[in-house]
């Protein structure tokens, strides 16, 4: 299959080495110049959950248009470049190609279909996937235990059940699921217990959960956006959402979420589409989400001066 990724980050990297080493012909599109000539040149360096190696068949671009039409576009750029992304992907495109986004946060599926005219659109959700960049044409992985896919309108499709193969032909664990939306609001609360309450202590998973304050906070901001998802009658897959996020840190002790690992670099976050959309979301019920208004205003705060 050929397959553009557009956004070569931690996560972006490590979809694009695993699909180009199962022999599909991927193209890696983004603008950070370093890192496309290390991969062009000496090929990408990948270590971590699936091994160590360097993969050499990947193509890079820094313009759509150098890729040609795709069968698969996957779209893994940050949340506030997802509708930016979409919009530059036409060259991309044919009325058969799919367009997947796996992200953290809420929306992406709608941001999507404001910026193109197009139907075929798959919704992922990486459980246990933490990744980074350790240096141009060079990326880590923590675990990649689970990607979950779906359609944006729900249901199993054919060309849902095509890009399962073609992921699990390259070593992901995939599962498909006729309600994504479910999935998407079980990430998310995992997302606003870690990447907020990470950032604002500097901590990874393991060390937020070992000091009672700073892992009360974390909890409290998961409660809250738990509780807005129950409002909006998602079908949760569990009831104890203090249980479920504990689990989830468990796996990965040593992670540092993107979004610290964002602050770390001095680069803004994606705080809207996180603990920032919290709020937003508890005002349209009439309720409040103090504990991630705060978080996300010390986010926000330092962000102003990087």
């Amino acid at each position: 299959m050929k397959i553009a990724v557009v956004g070569a980050g931690a996560m972006g990297s490590v979809y694009a080495g695993l699909l180009a080493e199962a022999n599909n012909e991927v193209w890696v599109i983004d603008v950070w110049k370093e890192h496309l000539d290390v991969i062009r040149q000496r090929g990408l360096r990948l270590e971590g959950a699936s091994g160590n190696r360097t993969i050499r068949n990947i193509h890079v671009a820094a313009e759509p248009g150098e890729a040609g039409e795709c069968e698969l576009v996957v779209i893994a750029t940050k949340a506030s470049g997802v509708a930016s992304a979409a919009r530059a992907i036409a060259p991309l495109l044919t009325c058969d190609s799919v367009i997947l986004t796996i992200q953290n946060g809420l929306g992406a599926g709608k941001r999507i279909r404001e910026s193109i005219d197009s139907e075929n659109i798959i919704l992922g959700v990486a459980g246990g996937f933490g990744a980074s960049v350790k240096a141009p044409g060079y990326a880590h992985h923590n675990g990649m235990s689970l990607i979950c896919l779906g359609e944006l309108q729900g249901g199993i499709s054919p060309r849902l059940q095509k890009v399962t193969r073609v992921w699990e032909e390259a070593g992901f664990k995939v599962r498909m699921f006729e309600d994504i939306n479910q999935l998407i609001w079980e990430k998310f609360v995992c997302n606003v217990a870690f990447s907020g309450p990470c950032t604002v202590f500097h901590r990874s998973l393991g060390q937020l959960m070992a000091d009672p304050a700073s892992w009360q906070i974390a909890l409290n901001c998961a409660r809250e956006a738990y509780a807005i998802g129950q409002a909006g009658d998602i079908a949760f897959g569990f009831n104890d959402v203090d249980a479920y996020v504990t689990e989830f840190g468990k796996k990965m002790p040593d992670a540092r979420p993107s979004m610290l690992q964002d602050h770390m670099a001095k680069r803004p976050s994606e705080i809207d589409a996180i603990n920032g959309v919290v709020p937003v979301l508890a005002a349209e019920l009439g309720r409040q989400a103090p504990y991630n208004e705060v978080v996300s205003a010390i986010i926000r705060a330092r962000e102003s001066e990087f």
